[in-house]
């Protein structure tokens, strides 16, 4: 409550991607303080052996974890797993440093609870991500390597940034997503054809099968999908013995926003997350758990913003879900929030 009655507003008035850098270079002060990890554990987490996970062979001490996006330079990682979260999910990482889209890139839609983002995978490329993650890693947290190729790689030569990043990155996380969803990389999203999908995949499974110890491979799914698509994605999950997915991205729509209709038409295009996203992320949630008989885990993201919404994603089949912009409008108690939920569930059963 006191986050959104005053932090919030206070940190709403200022441009969205300013105060990104200034919460992040704040977690990464605070934390650097002697025992402000421990005192930050002790008032942000749920600990709890029932809330433990096991999936895709990994073992999550929570099922609630930070989606890519958040941490895109492996910086913030160990101070989010010490705000109550289970996994973190880094990046996107790209094999070269890149500057992204240009500025402003990321809006606010209050009325929406909304955001909407063309950050154009700005990030300081996998050597130093690699170097942070190497050199910093101390935590119980999972994580995860969210994977984009460079906007400046033609499509035909995606798999080989794919490869760079997963032979670079294998060592220094648990997992990793392949991500061919966003909308904010030109022409990205036309690797979502099973074709060019089969290359990725298969190429990354045979390098992964040749490890002593396999890491999960997960995909990330656009929400704009259709059926027919969504049926490829359970087909290519089949077909390459990828681990599961992420389910889903950002969207490209606009349906039904509660935002004037020149505020949208002013920030133009770009990614839209948030509360607006949550139904759809459900039905693609559902569609793929229900139509693939639960081959698969499901990780859910897309509209969570309280523990009633993290509930219903886990009805409709998700086995860990994610949040982002339910964080950024709720505030550093909402993984506390829904782990408690899910033990109050469990207590009623």
């Amino acid at each position: 409550m006191f986050y959104k009655t005053f932090v919030r507003p206070l940190l709403f008035r200022l441009d969205p991607e300013k105060v990104h850098h200034l919460v992040s270079n704040s977690l990464q002060f605070i934390f650097g303080i002697p025992g402000m990890a421990i005192l930050a554990r002790s008032i942000t987490s749920v600990n709890d052996s029932r809330l433990k996970r096991e999936v895709f062979g990994l073992k999550f001490k929570n099922p609630v974890g930070v989606a890519a996006g958040f941490d895109k330079d492996a910086r913030l990682y160990g101070a989010l797993g010490n705000l109550g979260f289970g996994f973190v999910e880094v990046g996107t990482i790209t094999p070269k440093g890149q500057s992204g889209n240009e500025k402003p890139r990321l809006f606010r839609l209050p009325p929406d609870g909304a955001l909407i983002n063309r950050m154009g995978f700005n990030n300081e490329g996998m050597d130093a991500a690699l170097h942070r993650l190497k050199k910093y890693r101390k935590t119980d947290v999972i994580l995860g390597g969210n994977l984009g190729k460079n906007t400046l790689t033609p499509n035909a030569q995606a798999a080989g940034d794919y490869v760079q990043l997963f032979e670079t990155l294998f060592d220094v996380v648990d997992y990793f997503v392949v991500n061919v969803s966003c909308p904010n990389i030109s022409d990205l999203r036309e690797l979502q054809d099973k074709g060019s999908l089969q290359n990725i995949l298969g190429r990354l499974q045979k390098l992964n099968r040749e490890k002593s110890s396999p890491k999960p491979i997960l995909l990330k799914v656009s929400p704009d999908l259709n059926d027919s698509q969504l049926d490829e994605v359970i087909e290519l999950i089949g077909e390459t013995g990828i681990a599961g997915v992420v389910a889903v991205n950002t969207t490209v729509g606009r349906k039904q926003l509660k935002s004037s209709d020149k505020r949208v038409r002013d920030i133009g295009r770009g990614g839209l997350s948030g509360k607006p996203l949550q139904k759809r992320a459900l039905e693609v949630v559902r569609y793929l758990s229900e139509k693939s008989g639960h081959a698969f885990p499901i990780v859910g993201v897309g509209g969570i913003f309280t523990p009633e919404d993290a509930l219903q994603m886990l009805d409709a089949g998700a086995d860990l879900i994610q949040v982002y912009t339910g964080f950024i409008y709720e505030g550093p108690f909402i993984a506390k929030r829904i782990n408690k939920a899910l033990l109050k569930r469990m207590d009623r059963k």
